[in-house]
């Protein structure tokens, strides 16, 4: 009981800290572009993984062992996802990046039928069309019957950043590497490849010390600590939907917090797609947990 009390608060806090990263996105990325965004946080974050990676003692197999995974892997996830993910938070407003985005468990599903060889339930569908049809709702910003969306490369990036996201989990599904070792190494292969990106493209500017805490804040907490405290919940908790449905209570926070500190007001047709993505999610969530009766009635 003591240890799921602890995974639960460890949960918590990782939820916490990833419904502060859709209004931190937006203040980095009002002072610099996706790819200065992107260097920074990727930096920071491969600093923060390789001190843990060292105080437990497995530097010496990270740097042996799991680099031919980590050479596409690196390339998928940091560079491909977030570069997409922070393109599109550039284009759309923050609330509908972020609720699109939670479209990706859905795309996974979707996509572990031809790469797993699953099969979709009945249910998956009907997630799939009611969750679905949140971003419709989202990307007409609530004119359903118009298809002319009022940015369709912004909606199409979100999208595409949760494919990349899903498959790059799915493709990891045997991945035999410690999650924090893998999570350094593919950050040590996406830092050189987001620099040489960089120093070809726009190149590095100082745009002040707010953008530079921005940049901070993003690679330290929404790529760094989050996901050591979401990693230490699920390990810890004797059932994983105690802690995976804690990722219901982020959205309604991030949209507040996007209201008060970055002054964007909440659109109606966001409230509304975000209902139907959550209950799309919510669908998948709840069939896929067969043992909730007996946790409701325990």
């Amino acid at each position: 009981m003591n240890s799921d009390r602890r995974a639960i608060g460890y949960g918590l806090a990782a939820v916490a800290l990833w419904s502060t990263v859709a209004t931190a996105f937006k203040v980095a990325l009002g002072y610099m572009s996706p790819l200065e965004l992107m260097w920074i946080a990727s930096l920071v974050s491969w600093a923060l993984m390789g001190a843990l990676v060292i105080q437990r003692g497995q530097m010496r197999r990270a740097l042996k062992q799991g680099w031919s995974t980590a050479l596409w892997a690196g390339l998928m996830n940091p560079v491909a996802y977030y570069l997409v993910l922070f393109a599109a938070y550039d284009r759309l407003p923050g609330q509908e990046a972020m609720a699109l985005n939670y479209t990706w468990a859905l795309a996974m599903a979707l996509l572990a039928v031809p790469i797993l060889k699953q099969t979709l339930t009945r249910m998956d569908v009907v997630a799939g069309l009611v969750a679905y049809s949140g971003v419709w709702v989202i990307a007409t910003r609530g004119k359903v019957l118009d298809v002319d969306f009022a940015d369709p490369l912004g909606v199409a990036l979100a999208l595409v950043s949760t494919l990349i996201w899903a498959l790059y989990w799915l493709l990891n599904a045997r991945d035999a590497r410690p999650a924090l070792v893998a999570q350094w190494q593919n950050f040590s292969v996406g830092v050189p490849v987001l620099s040489v990106l960089l120093i070809a493209g726009p190149g590095l500017q100082w745009h002040g010390i707010k953008a530079l805490g921005a940049g901070i804040y993003v690679g330290l907490f929404e790529m760094g600590v989050a996901f050591v405290l979401w990693q230490m919940a699920v390990q810890q908790v004797s059932r994983t939907a105690k802690v995976s449905n804690l990722i219901f209570l982020s959205p309604p926070v991030s949209l507040l917090l996007l209201y008060l500190v970055i002054g964007e007001p909440i659109l109606v047709s966001t409230l509304a797609g975000l209902v139907l993505i959550l209950g799309g999610l919510g669908l998948q969530q709840w069939q896929r947990s067969p043992s909730s009766q007996e946790d409701a009635s325990a």
